[in-house]
């Protein structure tokens, strides 16, 4: 299905509510298996007529009936619970009893019983057997070294894809010995690689893989089997833990490249500059090929912050898998290694698990793996989480999960083949929760037995996995001793001539301006000077758009107060004035649109817009359907998405989607500016510092409403303070637009430019209607621009200004009505539309001709802590003496205060009119606000 068809569908149910079954297979108590295998009434027919057949008395084909369908619950409770008796814990620590209901006796088998022939319709691949007999074949299924959890699962194709690659003999834990081998030797690779570090960097943090490396071995089984079953780009997310290990062995990243790291060598070559990371946080990309098919590598580089990466992995999923057209995602992978702490404790972890299934997230499934040290930092799991497993979280979207012990590689690696099979077959999410442990602590210099001495004792002599998994091999014939020294040997002597190179290691290049994003780059001069960039459109494109946006398709019913507003915009277009915010806004993403530039919006309510502003998404008011109409416009791809109720998980989606696609512009909208304080680590750790630290640009617009109108202290505030606190090195764009004009203006400039930037734009709510925030046609066209100053609609006679309020965002407004009203002429009010890059050159040259100038007013309405105060307040200065103007900056506004605004109507609107009459230089009673000389 394509965005269009998603975009003009109506409005689903839940998947788990539309079963992909036939209602008529449902009218016997299910067992839990396949509906083409057996019901409780098909065992009993079955078993009751192959009893008759063989002559048998009454009583006896009754017995065989009862036999056959206890069997059948036997069987059934394996499959359910089965896993809770498997051997999963390397260490033995962690032991569990058999469940009752887990034995024949439970199930009214008795000891005389266990031997006798019974018939179990096909099941588990026999058709008869003794209880004895099935039980074995039970145990040895279901309570291995793989515990199973598939049964929660609704859909029963799931199921019976999975039942029967656990089941049949020909899908077993099996390899060749060229399989064997090669499951090993990377085992080797993995072991020697942390002792190498260990041995060459001694009391160096590593976050080492020490006790876990059967995951290197299962991941390239990942990209061997994708690669197979059409998998062409692979993105990965991950911890510290096994980084470095999975960066070499995996990834294919040069090891001259990690050891120069390690010798406190740079990243990037010297002319790129950035603040670099510590190298367990950095990401590469590469190309592997495995039996002729090439798998593109991406391993996104993230903070300590444990999960945080998981969205953006998604989001740039989601992005590749667009620009491909690839609608089911068979072509592009996401892997996401998670530790067990993390896994459960970690909400951003749900929020991406819940994308899974919607429309615009999707990303044809992940495979998750948890890398389960069965300890967090120094926490036992008792203390960490409430449920039997990390895991248990992902029962949630019914995903199947696959607990496997760490210590078995092949079983590990076989868990990874079943799991790339069901993603690229049913496009739905796996879980490996892989049972294992730290065999060095948190770090290499943490001493882990002071909590967990039991552990630590066990894990001290518990031999490496190589040895286990090669006495197995030596025990089956594929290997002998000289076979494995050949293969450490080689490793061994390959990391030295690793280690040799190092010292002459230097990066030749960065890796950020390549493949989509060719053609764009770093700012040839500071983003400062760049602020004339062309950003009008054509007579005829405003037409054009204009017809696009209120003309309503025949055959499309909508609501009659929609129509009202599109009668109102039609007026705009014919008139050529009036243009509000959200129509200035479709302006900007409908040119963009036919200059051929793609635009996906997402939000919690975006479509419609929170203040029933935007209305990009038409509703047919009779039968439900979409209409759309910048969808319509020739040229990019428009995209406009209600969110699930998330901040982090969808924003880091959204950052994500941006770093793949520069060509996109994508937007993010908190449905109040207040509720982005839930992203706050996606904001710090990737937007703001992204390009610093890791070298990855993006030109993610943030939309914040904000605006203190008496709604109380979480839908006022968007927390300006918190992104110009961010703001150094031309990292981000900050900026509080009045105009409709101006908004356009900027959004356009985002994308004409030849490099990226992310945008964080506080958006208005009064002034989506308000009588002075239009703008004319002729604001969009001719030589119009974004303007980082707004002038006064009313300014004092030039040279006649004596007291300048300076301020950003829609308090302007009221600035100039209060002035006007009072008929002040000596007040000059100005917009500072743009906070960051804070625009001094246009603020001298305005200062400079205001030569009686007595007073420099900074006016917010935001708290004294809060706001641009603290930012401005040097620029401000700074600008005075550059323009030769000895004054010093006032501050007029709300005194400082614990919470962002007040929730009484009646106090709120005392300390507006306080702050306003103090910018202005009036008098006023209210001492809420004061104009104190700095």
């Amino acid at each position: 299905m394509n965005e269009q068809q998603i975009n003009n569908e109506a409005e689903p149910g839940p998947s788990w509510a539309r079963p992909n079954w036939p209602l008529a297979e449902l009218d016997e108590v299910n067992l839990g298996l396949d509906p083409t295998q057996a019901t409780i009434a098909q065992v009993k027919k079955a078993a009751t007529e192959r009893a008759a057949a063989s002559g048998a008395s009454p009583d006896d084909i009754r017995r065989a009936a009862e036999d056959s369908i206890r069997a059948m619950m036997l069987i059934r409770t394996y499959r359910v619970r089965g896993h809770l008796a498997a051997s999963l814990d390397p260490l033995g620590l962690y032991q569990r009893d058999l469940p009752a209901d887990l034995t024949p006796a439970y199930h009214g088998f008795t000891e005389a019983d266990l031997d006798r022939p019974i018939f179990i319709f096909g099941t588990l691949g026999l058709e008869q057997a003794s209880i004895r007999e099935i039980e074995r074949i039970l145990r040895e299924t279901y309570c291995g070294h793989i515990g199973f959890e598939y049964m929660h699962i609704n859909d029963l194709e799931e199921r019976r894809f999975i039942q029967e690659r656990i089941e049949s003999a020909d899908e077993t834990v099996q390899f060749t010995p060229e399989g064997k081998k090669s499951i090993l030797a990377k085992v080797i690779h993995a072991e020697q690689w942390e002792k190498f570090l260990a041995k060459k960097y001694v009391g160096t943090k590593r976050f080492g893989l020490d006790g876990g490396e059967s995951a290197i071995p299962a991941l390239e089984a990942v990209i061997k089997y994708g690669g197979q079953m059409g998998v062409e780009e692979i993105d990965v997310g991950m911890a510290h833990r096994g980084r470095l290990n999975v960066l070499t062995n995996v990834m294919g990243k040069p090891a001259q490249a990690i050891f120069h790291e390690f010798a406190g060598g740079a990243t990037n070559p010297a002319d790129v500059g950035g603040s670099g990371d510590v190298k367990y946080h950095l990401g590469t990309s590469s190309d592997r090929e495995f039996d002729g098919n090439k798998v593109h590598l991406t391993l996104l580089p993230n903070p300590s912050h444990l999960e945080a990466v998981d969205p953006v992995v998604l989001g740039k999923a989601r992005a590749v898998q667009t620009i491909k057209g690839d609608a089911e995602g068979d072509t592009v992978l996401p892997i996401l290694l998670h530790g067990d702490a993390a896994f459960a404790g970690q909400g951003v972890v749900w929020e991406c698990l819940s994308f899974s299934g919607l429309p615009g997230y999707a990303t044809g499934g992940t495979i998750h793996f948890i890398i389960n040290n069965q300890v967090g930092f120094t926490t036992s799991p008792q203390f960490a989480r409430s449920s039997p497993y990390p895991s248990d979280v992902a029962k949630g979207i019914q995903a199947p999960i696959l607990h496997v012990n760490g210590d078995d590689p092949a079983a590990v690696t076989w868990c990874c083949k079943l799991a790339i099979e069901f993603r690229q077959e049913f496009n739905r999410d796996i879980v490996i929760d892989m049972w294992c442990y730290r065999r060095f602590g948190h770090n290499e210099g943490d001493e882990p037995s002071f909590t967990q001495p039991l552990m630590y004792a066990a894990i001290k002599k518990q031999p490496p996995i190589s040895e286990i998994y090669a006495k197995q091999l030596i025990a089956e014939g594929v290997i002998d001793q000289a076979w494995i020294d050949g293969e450490t040997k080689s490793y061994i002597d390959r990391l030295e001539g690793d280690f040799s190179a190092a010292t002459s290691y230097l990066p030749n290049k960065a890796d950020w301006f390549e493949g989509r994003w060719a053609g764009l780059g770093r700012p040839g001069e500071p983003v400062l000077g760049r602020r004339n960039i062309a950003t009008a459109i054509g007579d005829d494109l405003l037409k054009r758009l204009g017809e696009q946006l209120t003309r309503v398709p025949e055959g499309v019913s909508i609501h009659k107060t929609l129509q009202r507003i599109l009668d109102s915009k039609a007026a705009m277009f014919a008139n050529g004035a009036g243009f509000d915010w959200a129509t200035a806004e479709a302006l900007a993403f409908g040119s963009l649109l036919a200059e051929g530039q793609s635009v996906r919006l997402s939000g919690q309510d975006s479509g419609r817009g929170t203040f029933s502003q935007r209305h990009a998404v038409w509703v047919d008011q009779q039968t439900g359907k979409k209409h759309i109409p910048l969808a319509h416009v020739e040229g990019g791809r428009f995209e406009v998405r209600d969110s699930p109720l998330s901040e982090f998980g969808v924003l880091g989606f959204e950052y994500g989607y941006s770093l793949a696609d520069p060509k996109t512009l994508v937007l993010w909208e908190a449905q109040f500016g207040d509720f982005a304080n839930g992203a706050q680590t996606i904001i710090d750790q990737f937007i703001a510092a992204g390009e610093a630290k890791w070298l990855r640009a993006s030109g993610l617009v943030m939309l914040l409403p904000h605006g203190f109108e008496g709604q109380g202290p979480e839908h006022s505030s968007a927390r300006l303070e918190r992104y110009l606190q961010l703001c150094a090195d031309d990292n981000i764009q900050v900026a509080n637009c009045t105009t409709p004009a101006n908004y356009f203006h900027i959004l356009r400039r985002q994308m004409r430019r030849d490099f990226r930037k992310p945008l964080v734009m506080m958006t208005p709510k009064s002034l989506l209607r308000h009588k002075l925030a239009v703008s004319t046609a002729a604001d969009f066209t001719g030589e119009s621009h974004f303007r980082r100053i707004l002038s006064d609609l009313n300014p004092p006679a030039e040279g006649e200004t004596r007291r300048l309020v300076l301020c950003s965002g829609k308090l302007g407004y009221e600035l100039m009505e209060a002035r006007d009203g009072a008929g002040d002429l000596g007040v000059e009010v100005l917009r500072i539309e743009q906070l960051y890059p804070f625009p001094t050159e246009p603020l001298v040259k305005r200062l400079k001709a205001m030569p009686r100038l007595q007073d420099v007013i900074w006016a917010q309405e935001e708290p004294r802590n809060n706001g641009a105060w603290f930012f401005v307040e040097s620029l401000l200065e700074a600008a005075l003496a550059e323009a030769g103007h000895k004054l010093r900056p006032q501050y007029a506004g709300r005194d400082a205060g614990a919470s962002p605004a007040t929730g009484l109507a009646k106090r709120h609107a005392a300390e507006q009119a306080a702050l306003i009459a103090a910018a202005l230089g009036h008098s006023h009673q209210d001492k809420g606000a004061a104009v104190a000389a700095e």
